[in-house]
């Protein structure tokens, strides 16, 4: 019965939204209420849950997609977004271009969390979008199936991280049987799946738009690259360092410190103020001006990702996860393919890849141990469970619909669809590793 209620209440949320045309921040409201009664969660407690949702999705994310967008939009205007796509364009040339998108998705995804590299891509991937009159899923597709199949597969990713310890497996074998399973799964979830998307119209978001300048107006090719690039180096500086130095080293705390997404998108932004404002002959009231309309592009969005999250906590509150788990703990399935169908479920009803894979690692310790499953090849089969089935319940599709400017429909035949792909090409190659190594 929770499940059906789970379901007719994501039912509701897709019909409020594209029959009855409702705004997708009430819709979210609207349903989490429903949701919440439903599934019999306290009613005096049911506000308290939609805010600590809202709360906890916007307070991983407000700081970066706000100032992530800000960068973007002075990418934009100052010229560096053109001058990043000729320098590609150039390199690569537009018959390779969507490789290079998977090649950057893939080595920022390493190190990047995904709405992190998401929000920090996006503008590179409009940047050849609008300079060379070429589709928008055709060109950021492949870069997006890359950071996703990286965030759900590969340490030092929370999820996966999380899981290597719960499993006791080794994380450099992980790492080494994730980049074997990853690859296949991006290139068929990215530049092969989005030949087949040609057709769909994408309005991306107009912040990343700006009029096309003359050559002696632009910034260098350095500066360019360096300032929308800082942000990925920063990060992955802040996640090798400490590995090079003694836990009490007295840098150390400091690293850490500016290691933060929120105190690293402040030094970028502090940095892009200079290499593409103040330097470039702009005023501060003017880039001032560029922030501030930034803003406004995307407060929408923000709101929509905060709903999302109200969702996510009603349901995960409601205990659906634990029920689907223990529906399925005791078939007699191959415990690979079982830990990835439990986790894609979870997936599904909660719509928190996290949530999804850490639910399932306790319910299939006991089987794993049993069975003598490998359990670097365990972490893999629910991370890739953890990607299945990515939809309204997901704050990561309303990322890609909103910036992609996307119908539902649309979304769901590209990024959810995308999504589903690489869940499933992940696990094929995780069952044919098995049988190799077995």
């Amino acid at each position: 019965m929770t499940i059906l209620i789970v379901l007719l209440c994501i039912a509701l949320l897709i019909v409020l939204i594209s029959v009855f045309k409702i705004n997708a921040f009430i819709s979210f409201l609207l349903v989490s209420f429903i949701a919440g009664l439903a599934l019999g969660l306290p009613p005096a407690k049911i506000p308290a849950s939609i805010e600590k949702g809202m709360g906890d999705v916007l307070g991983s994310l407000a700081i970066i997609i706000t100032a992530g967008a800000m960068l973007g939009k002075l990418v934009a205007e100052s010229g560096a977004a053109q001058k990043i796509a000729q320098v590609s364009m150039r390199v690569f040339g537009q018959k390779y271009i969507q490789w290079a998108m998977v090649l950057t998705g893939f080595l920022i995804g390493i190190p990047l969390y995904y709405g992190i590299g998401f929000v920090l891509m996006v503008p590179l991937i409009f940047s050849v979008v609008y300079r060379y009159k070429l589709p928008a899923l055709y060109i950021g597709l492949p870069m997006l199936a890359a950071l996703s199949v990286t965030h759900g597969f590969l340490p030092p990713h929370p999820s996966p991280a999380a899981l290597v310890v719960q499993f006791k497996a080794d994380m450099g074998l992980t790492l080494l049987y994730g980049l074997a399973v990853s690859i296949p799964a991006i290139v068929i979830g990215g530049p092969i799946f989005s030949q087949t998307l040609k057709s769909i119209i994408a309005v991306p978001i107009a912040s990343f738009s700006a009029a096309e300048r003359a050559e002696h107006d632009l910034p260098s090719g350095f500066k360019s690259f360096f300032t929308a690039l800082l942000p990925v180096i920063l990060l992955a500086a802040a996640s090798f360092l400490p590995l090079l130095m003694g836990q009490d080293s007295s840098i150390l705390p400091y690293i850490l410190f500016a290691g933060q997404p929120a105190v690293v998108m402040l030094i970028v932004l502090i940095a892009a103020t200079w290499l593409l404002g103040l330097s470039q002959g702009k005023k501060m009231t003017e880039i001032m001006g560029i922030y501030g309309e930034a803003v406004k592009d995307i407060a929408l969005i923000l709101l929509i990702i905060a709903g999302s999250g109200a969702l996510k906590q009603i349901l995960t509150e409601s205990g659906v996860s634990n029920q689907i788990a223990s529906y399925l703990q005791h078939v007699e399935l191959e415990p690979l393919f079982l830990a990835w169908l439990i986790a894609a479920l979870i997936r599904f009803c909660v719509g928190s890849a996290t949530v999804a894979g850490l639910t399932t690692a306790g319910i299939i310790v006991p089987l794993m141990e049993q069975t003598h499953t490998n359990p670097n090849l365990m972490v893999l089969a629910v991370g890739a469970g953890s990607l299945m089935f990515s939809h309204v319940n997901d704050a990561g599709f309303w990322m890609f619909k909103e910036y992609f400017g996307l119908s539902l429909k649309d979304t769901f035949k590209s990024w959810a669809l995308m999504e589903s792909i690489v869940g499933i090409v992940g696990l094929l190659g995780i069952l044919l590793l098995h049988l190799i190594i077995a």
